[in-house]
């Protein structure tokens, strides 16, 4: 049977058999959804390509060591693998106390008023953007998560559950504390983040 007409499972037993065409096609198959992913969060394709190609290494690492069990959900299990990838990025990022335009917190403020901006109205909207990627890194981890995958990702809240592996009600109670924790923040800092 020729390899590309196999399912995933079966494409993992031929790899870990040896058969490195196997993996091949499986990185193919899936580079689409995996990348697009890693990019709509990362939002830049050279450190998209670094994040895609450590998943990558990382899966294949896994099943040679025996760490991945046979579940019908191998794409589910490398989703997971990029996203702890993203993640520390992030963590990296903050680490290195970085900002950057490239960070797509602009989505949260998706609003035609922001356009055509004199100097002085540009410099108070990305003091605005900072202040906001400054509160959104206070948050626990599980409520920054929230946040970072619907406003930077653009993920449904079905699409976060199931990355996340927790119910949709889940999801949406940790983007409403986190929403809350924000508005906390706010006002023990009396910040106003409005142009």
């Amino acid at each position: 049977m020729e390899l590309h007409s196999r399912s995933d499972n079966e494409l993992v037993d031929q790899f870990i058999s040896g058969n490195q065409q196997a993996m091949e096609v499986l990185i193919r198959r899936h580079r689409r959804r995996v990348f697009g992913y890693i990019l709509l969060l990362i939002k830049n394709h050279t450190t998209a390509e670094d994040v895609f190609q450590d998943t990558f290494v990382k899966v294949i690492n896994s099943l040679k060591e025996g760490k991945y069990t046979d579940n019908g959900k191998f794409v589910s299990w490398v989703m997971r693998i990029s996203h702890n990838l993203i993640i520390d990025h992030f963590r990296r990022e903050k680490q290195l106390n970085t900002f950057s335009n490239d960070d797509g917190v602009v989505d949260i403020f998706n609003s035609p008023r922001f356009s055509d901006k004199n100097v002085e109205e540009h410099l108070v909207y990305e003091q605005i953007l900072s202040e906001v990627r400054i509160l959104v890194d206070t948050l626990p981890e599980e409520q920054k998560e929230v946040v970072l995958l619907r406003h930077y990702a653009g993920l449904s809240f079905k699409e976060i559950a199931e990355q996340t592996n927790v119910s949709i009600n889940t999801a949406l109670g940790r983007m409403r504390y986190a929403l809350i924790n924000m508005r906390k923040i706010m006002e023990q800092k009396n910040l106003s983040l409005t142009l």
